[in-house]
């Protein structure tokens, strides 16, 4: 895989943190050139020092339409663009038949990360990959995250069918749709401490290995799914999530 990433470029949104940070990081060291895109630079600081040369940060929000706009004339520059992730993402508990809720969560899960799609299509190289990110939610549930998992079963519904239209285009386009991992998400759902340590315990018992996912796990097929080793790979939602929708 590393001669294949080598020198190729790779634009990645919501890369500052969590699976983002894991995947820049998986890609700058297998060679890549990564065009990062997140709100603050944050975990990116030290990736800019150790590949300065590879590692191109964009600062920018998905819900931005000029931002992206701005984030394609800069993919232009490096381009083209061989593998494409909107990873950007939010989470949010709520009243299930809260709309605005849905809307909020969907202006950057969805949205987002169609109009990144948009934003980048006449940059794409033939072939490239473009891979979303899901979640496993969307074959379980959780309260109060009604929204979040509707937003991204949405997405995963519309790669489907964009699967199929950009194939004549030499782009493939695939989900990858993480578990419970160690990321800051977590801590951004509006949780006391006590209650997210209870909602951490239960979660943790459902999982094969006894343990959160790991970032680069989650990278790790995501690097597979980019790569020329899934080419056969069409509209697919791959869950990696130890194991807890088999509970």
């Amino acid at each position: 895989m590393k001669n294949e990433f080598n020198e190729r470029l790779a634009v990645v949104t919501g890369a500052s943190s969590g699976i983002g940070l894991a995947l820049c990081t998986a890609l700058l060291q297998r060679g890549a050139r990564v065009l990062a895109m997140s709100r603050t630079l944050g975990g990116l600081a030290e990736l800019v020092e150790t590949y300065p040369e590879h590692l191109h940060w964009h600062a920018g929000n998905v819900t931005s339409k000029d931002d992206l706009q701005a984030l394609a004339r800069r993919a232009a520059e490096l381009g083209p663009v061989d593998y494409l992730v909107p990873n950007a993402g939010i989470a949010e508990l709520g009243d299930s038949l809260d709309v605005a809720c849905f809307e909020r969560q969907w202006a950057v899960n969805g949205a987002g990360a169609l109009n990144t799609l948009g934003a980048l299509r006449a940059e794409l190289a033939k072939p490239a990959s473009v891979v979303f990110i899901g979640t496993f939610l969307t074959r379980s549930t959780f309260p109060g995250l009604a929204a979040y998992i509707a937003s991204k079963a949405a997405l995963v519904a519309h790669a489907r069918t964009l699967a199929v239209e950009f194939a004549p285009l030499n782009v493939r386009i695939n989900v990858v749709s993480p578990g419970p991992t160690a990321t800051a998400i977590w801590g951004t759902l509006g949780l006391a401490e006590e209650q997210l340590e209870q909602v951490a315990e239960g979660v943790t018992q459902r999982l094969l290995p006894g343990h959160f996912l790991e970032s680069a796990a989650v990278a790790n097929v995501i690097l597979f799914q980019l790569s020329q080793g899934a080419r056969g790979v069409y509209g697919q939602d791959w869950v990696v999530d130890n194991g807890y929708t088999l509970n």
